[in-house]
This record gives C-alpha cells, structure tokens and sequence, in this order.
C-alpha cells in the first residue's frame, strides 16, 4: 500500500472520531459532588507540611485552578472563586454547566455531612 493510501485511510479515520468527542464535550448542567482542590495536585497534596486547604490556596495563588475531585476524575472549575476559596480542601456539591473536564460553577456548597 502506498504511503498516500495510507495518509488518507489516517485521515478519513480522523475524521470519523471527531463527532463522538465533539459529543463528549457537550455542555450540560449537573451536581456533582467532591473535594475542592486545586488543577495541579488534584487528590494527592504535594506539600506535605500544609492543609489540603492550605496546599490548594497556595498553588491557586501561583496560577493553578481550582478543581473538583470525584472519586478519581478531577474536573477544573470556573467562576465562583469565593466560594471555591472558602470551601478549599473541602467536601462540597457544585451545581454548573460541565463540558469536557471543565465545570463553570454556578453554587457551591458544603455537602451534607460535612462540617
């Protein structure tokens, strides 16, 4: 087989993959339910000599985001940064619209159960 054959069966399978993952990044709105931690350390803190509160601040301020943790996928989130700062190293229920691994925050707040 030619290597222009080749070239074209790459790319015309490309392009059959590209509708399902442009479906996976629809955006819709969900609750879901996690820790507030940040785009960096995700659920394992690296600064060990700090809060998961305290870790999750400190890498915010030198420019990570701020992220929800659910079980092991770790969504980053936007809008709403006072809250995300109160409820830092916190189990929280955030309501917002996801697409893709990003979560625009509309509320957040504690889960039940949690202090």
């Amino acid at each position: 087989m030619s290597k222009k054959a080749i070239l074209m069966i790459l790319l015309l399978l490309g392009v059959a993959s590209v509708p399902s993952s442009a479906a996976d990044n629809k955006p819709t709105t969900k609750t879901l339910t996690g820790v507030i931690s940040d785009s960096m350390c995700g659920a394992k803190h690296m600064a060990k000599d700090k809060s998961a509160a305290d870790c999750t601040r400190e890498c915010v301020k030198s420019g990570s985001d701020y992220a929800l943790v659910v079980g092991e996928k770790v969504y980053t989130l936007k809008g709403n940064a006072a809250d995300l700062d109160k409820y830092a190293g916190e189990q929280v229920t955030v309501k917002g619209t996801v697409s893709g691994n990003t979560i625009t925050a509309e509320s957040v707040t504690a889960a039940k159960g949690s202090k």
